[in-house]
């Protein structure tokens, strides 16, 4: 085996990339995190929340959600629950989506963003512009989108994910040698 091989093979962490999605736009913020861990090295298992049921072989985790009424949808707040006391003893990362328009609305964290940091220990809870496609929405979400006035169209800022992504393989490999 050669020194880079090695090196490789050392720096190779298992993370587990999830992400609660309606329509897609959070789902395909999470594809991109983990296409750009994977690139770094890493062995990344891309997973719906609802197929996560454990998580044995997995050394961190980046969990994120669409947001809707401020708040995270079900399939992420039942793997926080779920796997609470696994994820504390791992490095987690947490990621929302939701906000549109510019300036950004709504500015405020999901409301039970907070809970679930601290449910998990996670590092850091990083909010990300979201994506609003009415052709996507079903009657009571275009009404939303009426009442709050949101904006509709795609906000999501890419080069933030990949430099999120970027700054989340920087420190594993500081503190996972």
């Amino acid at each position: 085996m050669s020194p880079s091989e090695a090196h490789s093979e050392e720096t190779t962490i298992r993370i587990l990339v999830t992400a609660a999605s309606r329509h897609g736009a959070t789902a395909e913020i999470a594809g991109v995190i983990a296409e750009h861990l994977t690139a770094a090295g890493h062995d990344v298992d891309l997973r719906e929340p609802d197929s996560v049921h454990d998580l044995d072989n997995i050394d961190a985790v980046v969990l994120g959600s669409a947001v809707y009424t401020g708040h995270w949808l079900k399939p992420a707040r039942e793997l926080v629950t779920r796997l609470g006391p696994e994820l504390t003893s791992r490095p987690v990362w947490m990621f929302s989506s939701g906000p549109v328009g510019d300036p950004l609305k709504p500015s405020e964290d999901p409301v039970d963003a907070a809970a679930a940091v601290a449910a998990t220990g996670a590092r850091e809870h990083r909010v990300f512009a979201g994506h609003v496609n009415k052709e996507q929405l079903g009657f009571a979400e275009r009404a939303m989108v009426r009442a709050f006035h949101a904006t509709v169209g795609d906000f999501r800022d890419w080069e933030e994910i990949v430099d999120w992504a970027r700054d989340i393989d920087g420190e594993l490999r500081t503190t996972h040698p």
